[in-house]
């Protein structure tokens, strides 16, 4: 693990290292510690400086923990690591050695001092403070811990269960949670200027003129000019047939973020196409949805998605909408229409959009293949093909749309 050393009475902790050898440890022993939870712990112990066992054992839990079922083995492995036990790996294969990391059992942490963390070897891990109905806890801070961690457990439960799984209560909470993920496209160079000191940018003779007339007219300084970069357009197109009604709430609650956050373009079909960005741009989201649901006369019925696609692009696409933007097109791919008419609009749509996104919830089922209907005719003309069907799975559908265009012919061999 990471060395902590005292500098002043201030103990110094190398925080990326000691979440690398720490989540390391606990994926050896069975917990499902992802990268970018080692990524947060070492954010979070930067914030919380663990200056003794205590706050390192409970910001480890807050970030790490999932599931009230892996504390056992959580205790197990951060009594192992930070009580100055060996590694086991160190003596595998001699019948003499300890149990694996988490194979022993073992009680809970005792409970935390104020020596810091490394001091001594036969230190343990803190004892979580006991919830005292009506009163107060004997651990600092105890309930509200306590607390925050129960909150983030069942938060968590939910990040990785599919929008259909979920009950309406955890579809409201997982809505709110929806609403405040940041989408963010690639940027562009937008006609404006801004000037620039140095002389690799191009020569802007109006401002150069400009300023030569505060010099008799002699141009004795060059001004140097710049394109300002700004985010290319987004825009969404949700399908809210009869066949994506399991998803329909949480992916709205989407759209109502991009409006009001990034400024997107918003739009559900089914039978037909209709515009919801005003409705969505309210500041209530509740309201807003219920806006969206008064102003969609065809909510789940059938799927005409290459009528709806059309009708896009003529009424809007071509006009401005679509040039140069992400486009992010939400359905299942079931659709009434003759494959060869998706084709068609969905090559319209690629000459001009600047990328193109699909997310379908349906894609996540192992058996789940792309062959026929209208999901085959579209695939060749998107940049990215993602499931977006939980929380977690969103995290993609962002990056999707953050990333760069893929080359055609690459994109054609990913396929």
């Amino acid at each position: 693990m990471a060395e902590t050393q005292a500098v002043r009475g201030e103990p110094r902790v190398e925080a990326a290292a000691l979440a690398a050898g720490f989540s390391t440890a606990l994926r050896r022993a069975g917990l499902p510690v992802s990268l970018d939870r080692a990524a947060r712990l070492a954010e979070a112990l930067r914030l919380v400086p663990p200056h003794s066992l205590a706050p390192l054992y409970w910001t480890s839990r807050v970030v790490l923990v999932t599931s009230q079922d892996q504390l056992p083995v959580f205790d197990s492995v951060f009594t192992a690591v930070f009580g100055g036990l060996l590694d086991p790996a160190d003596s595998r294969g001699d019948t003499t050695a300890p149990p694996s990391i988490g194979a022993e059992p073992r009680s809970r942490p005792a409970p935390p001092d104020d020596r810091p963390v490394g001091a001594d070897s036969a230190e343990r891990a803190p004892q979580p403070p006991a919830l005292v109905p009506g009163g107060d806890s004997s651990g600092l801070d105890g309930p509200e811990r306590e607390s925050v961690l129960m909150m983030a457990s069942a938060e968590e439960r939910l990040h990785d269960m599919s929008f259909a799984e979920l009950t309406a209560d955890e579809i409201t909470r997982i809505r709110h949670l929806v609403r405040r993920i940041s989408l963010s496209t690639p940027t562009r160079l937008s006609r404006r200027t801004r000037a620039s000191a140095t002389r690799t940018a191009r020569l802007d003779l109006r401002r150069t003129v400009r300023a030569a007339g505060h010099t008799g007219g002699d141009p004795a300084r060059l001004v140097y000019a710049r394109r300002r970069p700004r985010l290319r357009r987004l825009v969404l197109l949700c399908d809210v047939s009869g066949s994506m009604e399991p998803y329909t709430r949480v992916f709205l609650s989407l759209l109502q973020g991009a409006v009001s956050g990034a400024q997107a373009e918003a739009f559900v079909f089914s039978t037909r196409l209709t515009r919801l960005t005003r409705q969505l741009a309210l500041r209530d989201p509740d309201q807003a949805l219920a806006q969206a649901a008064a102003g969609t006369e065809d909510w789940a019925g059938g799927t005409r998605l290459a009528e709806s696609i059309r009708r896009f692009i003529d009424d809007h696409g071509r006009r401005g909408l679509a040039r140069g933007s992400v486009i992010v097109l939400i359905s299942d791919g079931w659709a009434q229409d003759d494959p060869a008419d998706v084709d068609a609009q969905m090559a319209r749509l690629r000459r001009l959009a600047f990328r193109i996104v699909w997310v379908n919830p349906r894609k996540v089922a192992p058996d789940y293949r792309p062959l026929t209907g209208g999901m085959a005719a579209a695939l060749p003309y998107i940049d990215a093909f993602v499931s977006g069907h939980s929380y977690t799975a969103l995290a993609e559908v962002a990056a999707a749309i953050r990333a760069d265009r893929i080359p055609p012919s690459a994109n054609r061999g990913t396929k």
